[in-house]
């Protein structure tokens, strides 16, 4: 596993350029805000650090392995509430985010 480097910022540092240090957090680098030098956040990719592949690759995959070998791959018992895990995790809510 390969360790992620991390950049230590002030909250004043953070809230000057929001989409700067986003955009760190997606090139993989981990954020810790800090007041008075003592870290009270991380920010950190929440996407995995190995993307799966797409949909339509594991059915073209799996009409080749029909194709050449003469069966398809059978899905385990879990497949399903795999596949929904993974749309529930992916899902955006329907509901505006509360405003204070």
């Amino acid at each position: 596993m390969k360790a992620m480097a991390t950049v230590h910022m002030s909250e004043a540092e953070l809230a000057r350029d929001l989409h700067a240090v986003l955009a760190k957090v997606q090139q993989g680098f981990e954020v810790v805000i800090e007041q008075d030098h003592r870290p009270i956040a991380v920010l950190k990719s929440s996407s995995p650090s190995r993307p799966g592949r797409k949909l339509s690759e594991c059915i073209a995959l799996a009409q080749a392995y029909e194709a050449n070998l003469g069966y398809a791959p059978v899905p385990d018992e879990d497949f399903a509430s795999d596949v929904q895990a993974g749309i529930d995790a992916r899902r955006d809510s329907l509901e505006p985010p509360a405003r204070d």
